[in-house]
């Protein structure tokens, strides 16, 4: 089952999608929000996926699925928490630094909370104020949960898994290091995340979905050039039910918590550091990731951030190379 929220008021309006992405069908009869399904999911998934199946033989009045007209899935969120499953990206970041990598960071995740006030739907523009601040993209997966006890087990947390999905959680990288310094977390230097058109059940991923990750090549292209070929499955140091049991460490989890991968980031073939897709590698999830490959390699970086008017596309494909969840398309603004 597909879901998505078509623009309308804060919370948008939930709308069941056709699995080739083309059509919608609107659920309001059965819950006004993807927020208000997530609270009440055991109840009202059944009815959605009945609404699923109608859509899918065309038994009901349906009309067409534009992803420009949809927000966010969820277009606000009681909780965004964002982890560093793939510690290579981490590795790679602290070694252009000159920092060490702690042991720790293979079996203790990274995570931070961000904002979720207000996500960006897929073809929103990138707002950017001042092209200094190195605006960056980060390509990840998501899930979205459903309530999640404290102190859930990793099972118990791959079964409060809702929904999959990808976003650009965009970062502002030249502020990030000051903002470390003070020693109490991201603010200025996490602004506003986009998501995918749709976000897709579990069950609906079939065996792309297992282990808690999903394995599937995450696709990303700045200004039309290929740039990102990474598997979300490979190297995935941390899946998702660790992500989650780890934030529920001490504190439960209210239904509608989404929980990032962090940029999804491969190893390269021999075991160094990604290659460009250019050069026959699976390229990179960010610019930063590049950017310290360039700096290991030569002493410093040549790739810009992104800059007003630039384009990045984000998306994931089944074996027929449709979209799974959409597409991300987003220009700087």
């Amino acid at each position: 089952m597909k879901l998505a929220s078509l623009k309308q008021g804060r919370d948008g309006r939930l709308v069941v999608v056709s699995d080739d992405l083309a059509w919608y069908a609107d659920a309001g009869h059965i819950c006004a929000t993807l927020q208000a399904a997530l609270d009440d999911w055991e109840r009202i998934a059944p009815a959605l996926e009945l609404l699923a199946i109608d859509l899918r033989n065309e038994a009901i009045p349906r009309a067409r699925f534009h992803e420009h007209d949809a927000a966010a899935p969820l277009p606000r969120a009681y909780q965004w928490l964002d982890g560093s499953a793939y510690v290579n990206h981490v590795a790679l970041v602290r070694q252009a630094r000159g920092a060490e990598l702690p042991d720790s960071f293979w079996h203790d995740p990274l995570m931070y909370q961000g904002g979720s006030d207000g996500f960006l739907g897929a073809r929103d523009a990138i707002p950017l104020a001042d092209a200094q601040w190195g605006c960056d993209l980060e390509g990840e997966v998501v899930v979205v949960t459903g309530d999640v006890p404290l102190g859930a087990t990793r099972e118990q947390a791959l079964d409060a898994i809702r929904l999959v999905g990808l976003t650009n959680d965009v970062s502002l990288r030249n502020l990030i290091p000051p903002e470390l310094a003070k020693g109490f977390g991201f603010v200025q230097s996490k602004p506003a995340s986009a998501f995918s058109p749709v976000f897709v059940t579990p069950a609906a991923l079939g065996e792309w979905w297992k282990d808690g990750k999903l394995h599937r090549r995450l696709l990303v292209e700045v200004n039309g050039a290929a740039f990102g070929r990474a598997d979300a499955g490979e190297d995935m140091t941390f899946d998702f039910g660790t992500l989650i049991a780890h934030a529920a460490k001490t504190r439960a989890l209210s239904a509608g918590t989404i929980v990032g991968s962090g940029t999804v980031s491969n190893r390269d073939a021999d075991g160094g550091p990604g290659r460009p897709v250019a050069e026959g590698g699976v390229g990179y999830s960010c610019l930063a990731e590049l950017r310290m490959i360039e700096t290991i390699a030569q002493g410093t970086a040549t790739t810009p951030y992104l800059a007003s008017g630039d384009t990045v596309r984000i998306w994931m494909e089944d074996d027929r190379h449709h979209p799974i969840f959409g597409t991300i398309e987003q220009t700087v603004g």
